[in-house]
């Protein structure tokens, strides 16, 4: 399987499976940015348990679904944003101001975009989830 962008794949593959009220689903392939989101994503409850699943090749993900998603989707491409530019990105990506969050890789880890203006962060956007 040769995807490209491996993590508009696990969004994807995340809000099909929830749209049809499935109990969980697999992702393929696994990396460790797939694995960071998905600890981000259960921290706020978007999902339930995960396992890694070493199956010889790249790996997979089995995820438990809670059936708390409305949307979640990858942005691309990645846009730089700094630690004071935040409001701009929410209102083209979220719902509404304080619905959801925005995923953001930066030097300290991937975040929610909340944590990362706590923490006076700026960083690379990598999706949203509301």
């Amino acid at each position: 399987m040769a995807a490209k962008n491996l993590l508009a794949n696990q969004f994807a593959t995340i809000y099909n499976s929830e749209i049809r009220n499935k109990k969980e689903c697999i992702v393929v392939p696994a990396s460790r940015l797939a694995s960071d989101i998905l600890r981000v994503l259960q921290k706020h409850k978007y999902v339930g348990e995960f396992e890694y699943i070493d199956d010889g090749l790249a790996g997979k993900f089995r995820i438990q679904l809670l059936g708390r998603l409305n949307k979640c989707n990858s942005i691309s491409p990645r846009f730089s944003v700094g630690k004071n530019e935040y409001a701009r990105w929410e209102q083209r990506y979220l719902p509404a101001v304080g619905v959801g969050m925005l995923l953001v890789s930066t030097s300290h880890g991937v975040m929610t975009h909340t944590e990362a203006i706590e923490n006076g962060l700026g960083g690379r956007l990598l999706g949203y989830v509301y």
